[in-house]
């Protein structure tokens, strides 16, 4: 990790978005990070729960053992596979499990499933850290962000800032962990990587505030964002009012 990237962008975060959340980032490894191993829940899990800890400041490793929630394996790439019946449970449930219902039918689960790939992360552990904890051997691939609407959006119009299509910012169908991790993780190939908009999952929004969504950007591209700050809106009136609000909130 560049230390004269992280140093300034906590400068400019703090100037221009003054006491909102800083982010959080994770990265995959064959190390532990410097983190602290994550322990396998016993009962019910969810990673985004989990995570509250890694946005108090403590740093958290996880390897395939230590998750036990199918759907957080699958997503963090430890796994393809899913819970017996999952295509019910997602959708309209049978004889013996009660559908979320969040798919109509459980054909439309398959097809889903079917268009997912399994990240190439075998044999790898993942860390996740809050940025003012990283350290030089660390190597960011996604900057997560659990942000309120105002701050949402000044990272929406900073990340498509320096481009001339409308896209550059997406929101997948996707569980809590898919919207952080899975999806963002698979922009860091692309050409012209999007950031993603996420945790609209009914299951995982217990986990966070009742006005806080999130936003996942590929390091790669969170970089530029970063370089673009001091020539962007944020520079104008209009941000300076939205920024007093944020401190005021």
């Amino acid at each position: 990790m560049n230390i004269e990237l992280k140093e300034r962008f906590l400068d400019l975060w703090d100037k221009y978005f003054g006491k909102a959340e800083l982010p959080i980032v994770f990265y995959y490894t064959t190390g532990d990070g410097d983190a602290v191993w994550a322990e396998r829940p016993k009962g019910w899990s969810c990673l985004i729960c989990e995570l509250a800890r890694v946005r108090n400041g403590k740093p958290v490793v996880y390897h395939a053992d230590s998750v036990s929630c199918g759907g957080d394996r699958r997503y963090l790439g430890f796994s393809d596979n899913m819970r017996p019946g999952f295509e019910y449970f997602l959708s309209c449930g049978n004889d013996s499990m009660e559908g979320e219902r969040y798919i109509q039918t459980p054909e439309m689960v398959r097809g889903i499933l079917k268009l997912q790939r399994k990240l190439p992360v075998s044999g790898k552990n993942i860390v996740f850290k809050r940025w003012d904890q990283l350290n030089e051997r660390d190597e960011p691939d996604v900057v997560v962000f659990f942000a309120k609407p105002d701050v949402l959006s000044g990272l929406f119009t900073l990340a498509n800032f320096d481009q001339a299509i409308p896209g550059g910012t997406f929101s997948p169908f996707a569980s809590g962990c898919g919207s952080i991790v899975y999806y963002p993780f698979l922009e860091i190939g692309s050409e012209k990587p999007r950031s993603v908009i996420g945790m609209f999952d009914p299951s995982a929004r217990p986990c966070v505030g009742a006005d806080v969504l999130t936003f996942a950007v590929p390091m790669k591209r969170f970089e530029k964002m970063i370089g673009n700050m001091e020539e962007s809106f944020l520079i104008t009136g209009t941000w300076k009012a939205m920024n007093k609000r944020i401190n005021k909130a």
